[in-house]
């Protein structure tokens, strides 16, 4: 059995905003653990949902249909194909749930792309 992930742990190794790492894999979905700070790429997931929860701080995602503010310990799902923009001006702890292909900048590559990494790495 594998040893429990100490997400705290985990998300102090992180230096840099953007920058997820997955923590567990779930069936073909990744659990990734990431810090925010400031925009992210607007950008859409045409195939799939993407799940953002809060640990720690706060995390306001930017849509057409109007914007979802989040704080620690709350969940929203984007809907597959819904053009988003994360945006944490104070910085944010999240863990994402999407597919282990998924691209953290879905459609629109930019240079917040990051290569999937996991907490070995």
């Amino acid at each position: 059995m594998p040893d429990p992930v100490d997400l705290a742990a985990v998300l102090a190794t992180i230096d840099q905003p953007w920058s997820p790492r997955t923590v567990a894999v779930l069936n073909d979905y990744d659990l990734r653990v990431v810090h925010t700070r400031g925009e992210f790429t607007r950008h859409s997931h045409p195939e799939t949902d993407e799940v953002f929860l809060v640990l720690s701080g706060s995390l306001t995602i930017r849509m057409d249909d109007g914007d979802v503010t989040l704080g620690p310990g709350q969940l929203y799902v984007v809907p597959k194909g819904t053009p988003h923009q994360p945006y944490s001006p104070d910085g944010a702890q999240l863990l994402l749930v999407e597919p282990s292909a998924t691209v953290n900048t879905g459609d629109t590559p930019s240079e917040l792309t990051a290569e999937r990494r996991g907490i070995e790495q």
